[in-house]
């Protein structure tokens, strides 16, 4: 039974750019690196999706979602902590 690899994301990174170049196929690419046409077309893929999100400006506003989000659980674990601290003040005088 052969074991999983797992590969960086710079090698994915690295085929994937030379899959999109095109100077070698992707049956080519696959016997020189020893994976397989389908992870090297599926990274491919990926790469154009990665590529498209950059330059149209969604992966800032996915950024500013996230500290949007950071924010508001701050917020929350503030409240929350307050809470606890007078339900505790609360039950200990009883």
């Amino acid at each position: 039974m052969s074991k999983r690899r797992k590969f960086s994301a710079e090698f994915k990174a690295k085929l994937a750019l030379e899959a999109l170049i095109g100077e070698l196929t992707l049956s080519e690419l696959a016997s020189k690196y020893d994976v397989h046409p389908t992870m090297i077309a599926s990274w491919k893929r990926q790469a154009k999706d990665g590529m498209v999100s950059a330059f149209s400006g969604k992966a800032a506003a996915v950024n500013k979602d996230g500290e949007a989000e950071i924010r508001d659980l701050h917020a929350k674990i503030g409240q929350l902590t307050v809470e606890k601290d007078f339900l505790e003040r609360a039950f200990a005088r009883r």
